[in-house]
């Protein structure tokens, strides 16, 4: 696998070695023949600078057997910035994406704006309809951190107009149109008014000869369709004009469309485009089972799926892996990782307490009361609520000092609070779990606490505060060697 990621690298290196200014034509090649579909269209352009966007869309074009793996960001980067907006746009371009996903709708007078729901209620601080609100309204709101919801803080970050968010990718990467096929005239007049036409990529579900009514009317559009079982027949209707891809969904690895003939002749006109983020778009080859290990969400989609396109929510992740071929490092060797589903044995009252009797959630261990569950592929302790404890063993390899973060997940503000205990020691100061915007939406966040271990065994008592709401996941906790504790820390 390593070798293949590596193949990926040496293509990537030699179609980024120029970093200029390009603007490029997007009605037609020097030849006339349409953009995408000359295949001498690269040798007009080798007088001029090649920019990141330009890259990537040679590489969107190039569907050979060592076409490397695209990285695309779902809703752009939104685990540095709001979902669809202009610094997670940027973000996820820095961090190595070559596509950015982007959601498309139109307000009540015309205008194209970036925004994922029908209405504005989940990502900004207004509410109602996006089609019962003029683009002036829309500007006045404010979106909501991460991807949202009616908790999540507002942050200063505008809605983007769809012209304002191409002429930001412009010369940075491709963008996914995606919600776009409705309005899909309009959006290609924004494309050609922004220059950006060989920047946007249409996608869609719809009967093949309105797409291909679409692609007459507008040849140097980039096109992916959407296929699963039910709209298989579509790959056939295609004859011999065929997309330049197809995004797969499916929800059981032994669907028709991936059975490999099938694989195998999508492979062999365009690229395949498998999304990540969650189960039943790829069966459970998620993002989260990959970063557990590689081989079990993004390996298989490659090796096994003929995916090209990876669209995630963990684009550095992604990007490193395609890199390296190796999961990304813990942050140093001195690094000890607690599960939150390898819990201690003994039962009730002696290796945890829950409040919950019966609910096992997904994954427990049988028997047992405490609440696990297996979320888009990450293993969580779930349910949690005010006054349950658990205990986990370790083994430390070096006597020193750690710092303790969990990684948790919350779509609430305040999300709760925890204490952890060592060995039978005191209870440390509580830890406030900040808000992540999903249940599903993991983050690794510290918790101020340093403790002095001695080289051995150990035991640590996660305990859940009496007194204050409870709603939030633990995956894990992290214990990092350090130097030693900040002022004023707990330990």
């Amino acid at each position: 696998m390593l070798k293949k990621r590596m193949t990926h690298l040496a293509t990537a290196s030699v179609l980024v070695l120029a970093t200029g200014v390009l603007g490029f034509t997007d009605a037609a090649d020097a030849d006339g023949s349409p953009i995408g579909q000359s295949s001498h269209s690269s040798r007009h352009m080798t007088a001029r600078h090649v920019t990141a966007a330009e890259s990537a869309y040679r590489s969107l074009l190039d569907h050979s057997a060592g076409a490397r793996v695209l990285t695309a960001a779902h809703r752009g980067q939104w685990r540095a910035a709001p979902e669809n907006s202009l610094p997670a746009i940027r973000a996820a371009f820095d961090h190595g994406a070559e596509v950015v996903e982007l959601d498309i709708r139109r307000t009540k007078d015309g205008q194209l704006v970036l925004m994922h729901d029908e209405s504005v209620d989940r990502t900004t601080n207004g509410t109602g309809k996006v089609s019962d609100l003029t683009l002036d309204q829309i500007k006045k709101l404010r979106l909501r951190q991460g991807v949202g919801g009616a908790q999540a803080p507002p942050t200063d970050e505008v809605v983007l107009t769809l012209a304002e968010a191409m002429k930001a990718a412009k010369d940075r990467g491709l963008v996914n149109l995606d919600k776009g096929w409705p309005n899909r005239e309009a959006i290609y007049q924004v494309l050609r008014d922004t220059g950006t036409v060989r920047n946007g990529i249409f996608k869609s579900d719809a009967p093949v000869a309105d797409v291909l009514a679409f692609r007459a009317e507008h040849p140097d559009a980039l096109y992916f369709h959407i296929v699963q079982d039910s709209t298989i027949d579509s790959i056939d209707q295609f004859g011999g004009n065929q997309p330049i891809g197809y995004e797969v969904i499916f929800d059981n690895d032994q669907d028709a469309v991936v059975r490999k003939p099938v694989i195998d002749r999508m492979r062999s006109t365009g690229r395949i485009w498998i999304n990540s983020m969650w189960f039943g778009l790829a069966d459970h080859y998620t993002d989260e089972a990959s970063l557990i290990d590689p081989a079990r969400g993004w390996g298989a989609l490659t090796d096994i799926f003929g995916a090209t396109v990876i669209q995630t929510d963990n684009v550095e992740s992604l990007e490193y892996w395609l890199r390296t071929g190796r999961p990304e490092p813990r942050p140093s060797t001195g690094t000890i990782r607690i599960e939150s589903e390898g819990f201690a044995r003994g039962g009730e009252g002696v290796a945890y307490h829950d409040s919950d009797k019966g609910n096992h959630g997904t994954a427990a261990r049988l028997n047992e009361d405490v609440d696990i569950c297996d979320q888009d592929g990450a293993v969580a302790a779930c349910w949690i609520r005010a006054g349950e404890w658990i205990d986990y063993e370790f083994v430390v390899g070096k006597s020193g000092y750690y710092d303790v973060a969990a990684r948790v997940s919350s779509p609430y503000s305040p999300a709760g609070t925890y204490r952890v205990a060592f060995d039978g020691g005191a209870r440390s100061a509580p830890v406030p779990v900040n808000i992540t915007t999903g249940h599903s939406l993991f983050f690794s966040q510290p918790s101020g606490i340093t403790p002095y271990l001695k080289a051995g065994s150990h035991r640590v008592r996660l305990l859940i505060d009496e007194n204050a709401f409870q709603n939030f996941n633990l995956d894990y906790l992290q214990l990092t060697r350090t130097n030693g504790p900040a002022p004023h820390s707990a330990a």
